[in-house]
């Protein structure tokens, strides 16, 4: 018997995160600063969260990083990963973009956020010992539902 591929928080919240910041977001950040360091990279992880009991719609806690660095200089460049913070935010009040059905990768059914929004404010997170400024977003909480195949 196969197991059939279900749509986990991880890769909703990158997915979703994909249509606001482009293309740089994982829940690792690269080791090669160069191929991010024009634009800022985010990183996520899941914080928590509560399945519904009763429907299938998911609410997972993510804990979100914005991340930026200017090779060959130890100033943190703490406005583009603030940028990327705020972009996040904006993207929370967006209504016009949310529901929205995101497309996952090959072999997942498509995921429907109906909302998202942030739990706080985001901090900056200093003294980094490799000089990457990094913006910290504590809770952003996004409420999906797999898309029936």
């Amino acid at each position: 018997m196969s197991l059939r591929l279900r749509p986990t928080p991880e890769l909703v919240a990158t997915a979703w995160l994909k249509t606001v910041v482009g293309d740089r977001v994982a829940t690792t950040l690269p080791k090669d600063n160069a191929t991010w360091a024009a634009s800022g990279f985010c990183t996520l992880v899941v914080a928590g969260g509560t399945p519904n009991l009763y429907t299938p719609l998911r609410e997972p806690a993510i804990g979100v990083d914005c991340w930026a660095v200017t090779p060959q200089s130890q100033k943190p460049p703490w406005n583009k990963a603030a940028a990327l913070a705020e972009a996040i935010q904006a993207a929370c009040y967006d209504h016009a973009q949310i529901p929205q059905t995101l497309t996952l990768p090959t072999g997942y059914p498509a995921a429907r956020v109906l909302s998202a929004y942030t739990t706080g404010e985001h901090r900056r997170i200093p003294d980094d010992p490799s000089s990457y400024a990094r913006y910290s977003i504590p809770g952003l909480v996004i409420a999906w539902t797999e898309v029936p195949s």
